[in-house]
């Protein structure tokens, strides 16, 4: 046996194995931390009233104070208002509006590719032809137009983003239910009987959930983004209410005299869209191959 042989006893591993299963262990914790991210970001929402030290609304002290001065840990706006439980608030805006967004673009763009997979043959054509409408047309441009049809305001912000945002899930959903379609268990699912509906809820729809969840959990720092630069162009709520880019676009004025005014919700759009991206990230690691 030449000397450069390596043997390797019954119940033992090789370092380089080791290696490799100590390598996916921190990968997938790194993975999970950053899927959980996802959650931590939810639970800051929710706890804006209690995390906000004084009302996003109120006047509360002198205008445009600095950061750290007064009692206000990120500066008082131009009017007297805390920046930082502004802050606080417009990111809860933003996060369950983008939650929202994908959660009903999952909802119909799921219904619409669960459909057109199942029953293929014109209902496919037909409901894939009306998807590929929509995804030519320009999504910000429709956006905006369907706000300004509609009046500003959040929901009606979040209808007209939720029209552009659907057909991705649809094709995606509907590519994935035409892919089980002609696997052996929905074969032997209807070779046993089991009706289409049946097959379509427990056999088709499942398979389908994981690239969809995937897919929608990196949508999560797009659609903060998106959301932002609609409120930035006014689009958004209106005026005096907490929302990071209204209020980045309201006190560009005071970029280079106050400069935490306009900086700071901007900042928080950046970092609130970054850990969406490394949640979509870890959330895809963990069910890529599922």
């Amino acid at each position: 046996m030449a000397v450069s042989e390596m043997v390797v006893l019954p119940g033992t591993t090789s370092a380089p194995a080791r290696g490799r299963r100590v390598k996916a262990s921190r990968g997938r914790r790194a993975d999970l931390a950053a899927a959980g991210l996802l959650g931590l970001m939810t639970l800051v929402a929710l706890a804006a009233p209690v995390l906000a030290p004084h009302s996003p609304l109120d006047v509360v002290g002198m205008p445009s104070a600095e950061p750290g001065t007064d009692g206000f840990l990120l500066g008082s706006d131009s009017v007297g208002r805390d920046v930082f439980s502004r802050v606080l608030y417009g990111l809860r805006s933003s996060w369950f509006a983008a939650l929202a967004v994908v959660a009903l673009g999952l909802f119909l763009g799921g219904l619409v590719g669960l459909v057109a997979g199942t029953r293929g043959g014109w209902v496919d054509t037909v409901l894939m032809r009306i998807t590929d409408g929509f995804l030519a047309l320009p999504a910000a441009v429709v956006a905006i137009a369907v706000v300004a049809a509609l009046g500003k305001g959040l929901v009606n912000t979040l209808i007209a983003v939720s029209i552009v945002w659907w057909p991705f899930y649809a094709r995606i959903v509907r590519g994935e239910i035409r892919a089980l379609a002609v696997r052996p268990h929905v074969e032997a699912a209807r070779l046993a009987g089991a009706g289409s509906v049946r097959i379509a809820l427990r056999h088709l729809l499942p398979g389908a959930v994981p690239a969809a969840v995937v897919t929608a959990s990196q949508d999560l720092g797009i659609l903060v983004l998106t959301l932002a630069g609609l409120s930035f162009l006014g689009l958004g709520q209106a005026a005096p209410a907490p929302e990071l880019g209204a209020d980045a676009a309201r006190n560009l004025s005071y970029l280079l005299q106050d400069w935490w005014i306009p900086v700071v919700p901007a900042l928080a759009v950046a970092v609130l869209a970054l850990a969406a991206n490394v949640a979509g990230d870890g959330i895809r690691n963990l069910l890529s191959g599922r």
